[in-house]
């Protein structure tokens, strides 16, 4: 399992693949993210109310799951929804967990990722 790159240092890229690793075989539904999946993938993106980089991460994501078929985007209030947040271990905003059609997740990224990342995320995914 590999993480989406994201405009961060090479320490927080490997801590997110130790974690992407820990993700492996886990499933979210809709009752956990209070949103619809997508029928063929699901951008999940973690914020916060004052994370700038969320803000951008929200246009990427929106226009990706615009652009393809069967994909949602769900954004969820990191400080809204603690449980879920430290479950995941979600260490800060935004991260973006992509998960497939069944809510398996599939790939994590923590920081803004780049549109082409997320594009070959949601490939993956499908």
């Amino acid at each position: 399992m590999h993480s989406m790159t994201a405009s961060e240092p090479e320490d927080n890229v490997r801590n997110e693949q130790r974690q992407g690793e820990a993700d492996e075989g886990r499933r979210l539904g809709a009752a956990q993210l209070g949103a619809d999946l997508g029928t063929r993938a699901t951008l999940v993106q973690f914020s916060s109310a004052f994370c700038q980089p969320c803000r951008a991460t929200r246009r990427v994501l929106a226009e990706v799951a615009h652009m393809v078929d069967g994909v949602a985007h769900v954004e969820v209030d990191a400080e809204a929804h603690l449980e879920l947040v430290r479950m995941l271990d979600i260490v800060r905003t935004p991260t973006v967990l992509v998960l497939d059609a069944d809510g398996r997740i599939v790939r994590r990224a923590a920081g803004q990722p780049r549109t082409a990342d997320v594009i070959a995320a949601v490939g993956e995914a499908v």
